[in-house]
């Protein structure tokens, strides 16, 4: 939820704007990690005061991977305020962190042209207020910039098509003021085809097609992670350029509406997309534990023998700060998927912790190369994971 907190969830959000309560599951597990998309809402008591100890790095070969490396988290976002500027522990989680660069979803699923405009400006004042940590991303090249600078790069998207309604002009002036890349549609259906919970899962519309043809011309990366299959699959077909499947798991390793099977796979795969696969309870595990370590490299390890090693990345869908797992956010936890369950957009699993403990520190993917590293991957092929490969893809559709 952008801007504002739902009143179920904070009370302090009903000093700020109200906006409708349709959140889209990426929004709700950053709501519980202190980002909510933009997390401009009074949810930061869920964020740890003190970081939690970090998985000791003792391979200098995984460091200077990770120093030297693009990292690219494809679904996360930075800790931000309601108000700018940001604060200096805010700060220092991205500092700290080492990202080069991650996608960051702006605009609610029920905002208007309005709000939506105005996350984005809000975007910009972040960038504006701490020039020596953001950089806001209008090219390719932008990437290398962030990562010579030190600089946190922010990739802005959509994760739905509502602000569009039916006009495909919109794209164009969207793309002109930064957002470059976007979702069909979100769990449900909409005017450009079906998401993962439509039981009638029928694939992509004539618009969607339009669109997917007027997104490949303007250079807006097609998203494909909330798609329903068919419509992930048609829309792979569609899209004259590779495709991202930014954050998501696979149906073999943990069967759930929001993960891909390998039909899906190999075909963004043979048209030179990448998944990033992220760090939720969609990767399965027990009824009320957090997913794990182990889980996560199932899935990269079974999306790189479907995929390749050219088309695997990391979608955390996770603030860049670590969670404090405290009894209160387990309740908003529970509270938030109940109510997403009552609006038809809650997913199975989403009552769990969203977050990883082995990783839940702004290091994360460093944490990952390490954890690779151990089970015998190449220097190679973990620089391609935790970064490379969404840096190559981007600008092929860029």
């Amino acid at each position: 939820m952008d801007r504002a907190a739902r009143s179920s969830i904070s009370k302090a959000s009903e000093t700020k704007p109200r906006v409708a309560v349709a959140l889209g599951r990426r929004q709700f597990a950053l709501a519980l990690t202190g980002l909510a998309c933009l997390s401009r809402f009074p949810f930061k008591d869920a964020l740890a005061h003190q970081q939690p100890p970090q998985q000791t790095v003792n391979s200098g070969e995984v460091q200077e991977l990770y120093r030297r490396a693009f990292v690219i988290d494809a679904n996360a976002g930075p800790p931000l305020e309601a108000s700018l500027p940001l604060t200096a522990g805010d700060l220092e989680v991205v500092s700290r962190s080492g990202v080069t660069a991650v996608k960051l979803s702006v605009s609610g699923q029920t905002y208007s042209f309005e709000q939506t405009v105005d996350e984005i400006a809000y975007m910009q004042g972040v960038v504006e207020a701490h020039p020596t940590h953001f950089l806001l991303v209008r090219t390719h090249s932008d990437l290398a910039r962030a990562k010579r600078e030190g600089k946190l790069g922010l990739i802005l998207a959509f994760e739905h098509t509502e602000v569009l309604g039916s006009d495909l002009a919109r794209l164009q002036l969207f793309r002109r003021l930064g957002i470059l890349a976007m979702q069909l549609t979100y769990n449900r259906r909409s005017l450009y085809g079906d998401g993962c919970l439509e039981p009638g899962n029928a694939g992509l519309s004539n618009l969607g097609r339009e669109a997917v043809a007027r997104m490949n011309e303007l250079g807006i990366a097609l998203d494909l992670s909330h798609c329903g299959a068919q419509t992930t699959f048609d829309g792979i077909l569609a899209s004259k350029k590779p495709v991202l499947i930014s954050h998501s798991g696979c149906n073999a390793v943990y069967r759930h509406p929001r993960n891909k099977d390998d039909r899906e796979l190999r075909a963004m795969a043979e048209r030179g997309g990448v998944i990033g696969i992220y760090m939720l309870p969609f990767l399965g595990g027990g009824p009320v534990a957090p997913p794990t370590l182990e889980l996560l490299l199932r899935h990269i390890e079974y999306a790189l023998k479907v995929c390749g090693a050219d088309h695997v990345g990391i979608g955390s869908d996770l603030s860049l700060g670590p969670i404090s797992d405290t009894p209160e956010y387990r309740a908003r936890i529970a509270q938030a998927a109940a109510e997403r369950k009552s609006l038809g957009i809650g997913a199975p699993d989403e009552e769990r912790p969203a977050y990883i403990p082995e990783l839940n520190n702004p290091r994360r993917l460093e944490g990952i190369a390490l954890a690779m590293q151990r089970r015998g991957h190449s220097p190679a092929v973990i620089e391609k994971v935790i970064g490379a490969n969404f840096y190559r893809v981007l600008g092929d559709i860029w």
